[in-house]
């Protein structure tokens, strides 16, 4: 069963269309989604989370109609949530802020302190557990948010820009934990950094002007950047990149129609 299913979705800011009539349904797995800036990335990522309603279309989650109270509310104690910028207390330590939202995601105060070490642990910051989140570095408050956003475990993890401030170490093993997550949950991975794709993505969602440019595997794309001859360092930059000149060189064609 997929865990996520949209349908003729529309998201509109004020005049400007975000996203544009978009239908995705996405499983168990890790998925990236790619898009230039502006391509409705967030918008999408804020609608599965709850956090933004659409202006048309349905959204279901985990068998959830995402648009009634009921259903928002039993979806948001199975999901996890690390938006671009997200907010915590500074006075806070790294331990005390990811039970705090583990407690706003209604865990058994019985499993609580467990899965805390274990979240804090799974992303590198077991020694600054009890450390106050104004000391630490801008990629350690990173990885604070990833933490609280895996402490329940969700079956819907939604990451926005997750790798942004990690030096290349940590992210070679977030990579690995995204792998490790997407045995079990879904996992929205939204990111400019096409090899972070290409590492730890069973599948590849290429948002443009608010619609679906391109859909497939890593490896799809990989194929499509080596045939193509486009600009790029590596092969699925190269495959983004012909992959978004299609999808326009489309768009372009039907106007003209």
């Amino acid at each position: 069963m997929n865990s996520i299913l949209v349908s003729g979705l529309r998201v509109r800011h004020r005049k400007n269309l975000a996203l544009d009539g978009v239908d995705l349904d996405l499983g168990t797995g890790v998925h990236g989604l790619l898009g230039p800036n502006g391509a409705g990335k967030t918008s999408l990522i804020r609608v599965l989370a709850t956090v933004a309603r659409p202006s048309a279309g349905r959204v279901e989650i985990l068998g959830q109609d995402a648009a009634g109270h009921a259903g928002r509310t039993a979806v948001r104690r199975r999901l996890g949530y690390l938006p671009q910028e997200f907010g915590y207390y500074p006075g806070f330590t790294v331990r005390e802020f990811v039970a705090y939202v583990a407690w706003l995601k209604e865990m058994p105060a019985a499993r609580v302190p467990a899965a805390v070490a274990d979240a804090v642990a799974r992303v590198g910051l077991a020694d600054r557990a009890d450390a106050k989140i104004r000391t630490l570095s801008g990629g350690m408050v990173r990885r604070v948010g990833i933490a609280q956003a895996i402490v329940n475990e969700p079956s819907v993890l939604l990451l926005d820009e997750p790798t942004a401030g990690l030096d290349p170490e940590q992210r070679v093993e977030f990579r690995e934990l995204l792998r490790e997550l997407g045995d079990s949950a879904t996992v929205v991975v939204s990111t400019h950094l096409v090899e972070d794709v290409a590492a730890a993505c069973t599948e590849v969602t290429l948002l443009d002007g608010g619609r679906i440019a391109y859909r497939g595997t890593p490896r799809s794309l990989t194929l499509t950047g080596e045939t193509s001859g486009g600009p790029g360092d590596h092969p699925i930059e190269r495959g983004y990149t012909a992959a978004l000149r299609a999808h326009r060189g489309a768009g372009t064609r039907e106007s003209v129609r």
